[in-house]
């Protein structure tokens, strides 16, 4: 966003909302170019993202949690089987399913690939105080919360529509 856009709207609220959105933005064109870095899809790659927050899960769930197709979903889990990311095990309740267990942490190159992301976050993390930080994390979490709720709402219009 330029500088000039921003000095268009003096509401600190909005400002911080377009701020948001631009950071959005700029998340999603990093994972892309992380996930071509790597020779994937960027839903191969958020994919990972989503295994690394929930743990285990059927590729059912995370046909749900990526809204794309159960067959889309298989093909991709072969995809970041094949390249170690992630393992099919069965499931200890019922053997019909199976989880998807991730694996990606203990790939050398994703970790060299976040690193120096990771490094520079906690440099900026730590130009702040513990109080400020706990405000920002608050702040961030809410924020996730609403994205959250965002999209089972545009998940569920789009299963209306599509009946």
């Amino acid at each position: 966003m330029s500088s000039e856009q921003q000095d268009k709207n003096t509401d600190p609220k909005e400002q911080l909302v377009l701020l948001m959105r631009g950071l959005g933005t700029r998340t999603v064109l990093y994972q892309q170019f992380v996930a071509a870095s790597h020779g994937l899809y960027n839903n191969d790659l958020k994919s990972v993202d989503i295994l690394r927050e929930t743990g285990p899960i059927t590729a059912g769930e995370l046909s749900k949690f990526t809204g794309l197709a159960t067959g889309t979903v298989t093909a991709l889990i072969d995809r970041l089987e094949k390249c170690g990311y992630v393992r099919r095990e069965q499931d200890p309740t019922d053997r019909r399913r199976v989880i998807i267990v991730p694996e990606y942490e203990h790939n050398a190159e994703i970790k060299n690939t976040y690193s120096p992301l990771h490094s520079a976050m906690l440099e900026l993390a730590s130009s702040y105080n513990d109080e400020e930080l706990q405000l920002i994390t608050q702040f961030i979490g809410k924020a996730s919360k609403i994205l959250e709720g965002q999209i089972q709402h545009l998940s569920a219009s789009r299963g209306k529509s599509s009946s």
